[in-house]
Formats: structure tokens, sequence, C-alpha cells
């Protein structure tokens, strides 16, 4: 529902302009796929395993390495770039690039730091992930030609708001997942995690949109927070199937998830206290 909402309200030119941008494009997948594991994930687990062991286990700091591999969020960062008036086509374009390379990226990137074979069914992913992302932005953008897109711009309100619930849908259904299956952790190992990985995502946030915003970027309000988004996200949808292909059978499975099923509700809670913000940022430099 969410991408055939976000593709029945895109212009094709809009996409195709995204598409375009392979400097803004190409940065936030280093800054997804080569600051994140590089510069955060190795130096934040080395550094807690060997400064301070008690704070949490070996498995914990694997599954907040892994983390860090991840790719983008599929929806999420689309939905908050949506509500803080950031550029949508560069997040959409960009959640799909994230998705793709993450299908061979994320693999490559755990065999280098857990030196083990890796096999994926990579058409399958590809597949799930064009039925999940392309085909609905693709009906939504034929609908454009269609009397739907005038019946979608009288009520864009209430389609806002349908965006808004299936989101919160997908946050109670990982949240209900989480607390059925259970995620193995100590209730001192949990408190640290939910002090970390808040402050961890709310830096990055920080940090990503300084970097986007600088001059010689030369980037738009609109792309920059865009791009903040969609670099600072790590996704649950694809992340969770992931991690349970590579690690099936791996007795730290559960902490290799805990990381992704706790830090996927607070992207959505920090980006929604950071979207007012980023909503005066991009409206103060329109004007």
């Amino acid at each position: 529902m969410i991408f055939l909402l976000s593709g029945l309200s895109l212009k094709l030119s809009e996409l195709t302009n995204a598409f375009a941008n392979v400097k803004l494009n190409t940065l936030i997948q280093i800054c997804t796929f080569g600051a994140w594991p590089f510069l955060i994930g190795l130096p934040l687990t080395r550094g807690i395993e060997n400064f301070f062991p008690a704070l949490l286990p070996k498995p914990l700091l694997e599954g907040l390495l892994i983390l860090t591999c991840l790719p983008t969020t599929i929806n999420m960062c689309i939905l908050l770039t949506s509500t803080s008036g950031g550029n949508v086509a560069t997040a959409l374009c960009n959640t799909v690039i994230s998705n793709l390379l993450g299908i061979f990226l994320t693999p490559a990137l755990l065999l280098r730091f857990f030196g083990q074979t890796i096999q994926l069914p990579f058409l399958e992913l590809v597949s799930k992930l064009c039925n999940k992302v392309l085909l609905p932005v693709a009906v939504g953008q034929a609908l454009r030609a269609t009397p739907v897109k005038d019946f979608y711009t009288k009520h864009s309100g209430f389609f806002k708001r349908l965006q808004e619930m299936v989101l919160l849908g997908i946050v109670w259904n990982a949240f209900c997942e989480a607390f059925t299956k259970g995620l193995g952790l100590d209730l001192s190992h949990a408190i640290a995690l939910l002090i970390m990985l808040p402050l961890l995502h709310i830096g990055s946030l920080v940090t990503l949109i300084s970097f986007f915003k600088s001059k010689f970027l030369n980037n738009t309000p609109g792309e920059v927070v865009a791009a903040t988004f969609c670099s600072a996200h790590k996704t649950l949808a694809f992340g969770l199937p992931l991690i349970n292909t590579i690690f099936a059978g791996n007795p730290n499975l559960a902490s290799y998830c805990a990381p992704i099923m706790l830090i996927h509700p607070l992207q959505l809670v920090i980006g929604s206290l950071f979207s007012p913000y980023f909503s005066e940022y991009t409206e103060e430099k329109t004007e």
C-alpha cells in the first residue's frame, strides 16, 4: 500500500531525476554499506569488547555489527521523508538501490567479518523486492493516467494518514513477533541496548544531516532530508529474513536478531521527533 501510494503521488520526471543524481545516490550507498560497518560497527563492537566487556556479551556485539551491514528501511524512510517535506523520489530511489545492493553487499560484508561460507537464494530475494516495491510503484505510476490521480489529489490528507496507519501496523507486527518469539535478552543487556541504540541513531541523524547539508555537495533541502533518513536507517523487513537465512541453526541467532528488532520501532519514534525540525528546515530553505 505504501509503495502503491508513493508511485501514485510521484511524477515520472521526479523519479527519473532522482535516479539520475548519481553523486547523491552513490554517497548514500557509501554511508549505508561503508561508513556504517567500518566507521561505526567495527569500532563500536571492538571498543566495547576490549574496554567494557561486561556491558554486552559477544553474540549481541556481533548482532550490532550485523545491524550495521544491513540496507536502509524499505518503507519507513519514505514515510518519514514525506512527513518531513523531503524529496520522496530520492528516498524511493535509494530504498530500491540499497535493498538490491544489500542482496549482494550484506552477505559479502558478513563474510568479511565472520569468515564463513554464505549461501543465499538471490533470485528469490530479487523477486520479493520486485513484487513488494517495484511492482506497486509501477502500478501507482500507471494509475496516474486514470481518474484515480484526481481522486488521490483531492483526498491526499486521507491517503497520507492511511500510509501512517499502515506503517504503524508494520511496527505493531514487529513488536508482536518480538514478544511472542522472545529475544532471549537479560534485563541488563536489554537496558544497555535501549540506551545505546537510540543514542546511535540520533548521532547518525545529526551527523548525516550536517554532512549532506555541506555546501560542496550542493543538495537541495528535500534531498538532504531524504539522504539523511535513507543513510541512517537499517531495515527489519529485509534484515530479519536475511539473518535467519544466513545464520540458520546458529545458537546465537536470537542475539543476532535482537538489535534490529529493537532499533526498528526506535527509528520511527526518533524520526517522528526529528520530523518537525526537518520540516522547518525544508520550508525555510524553500522560501
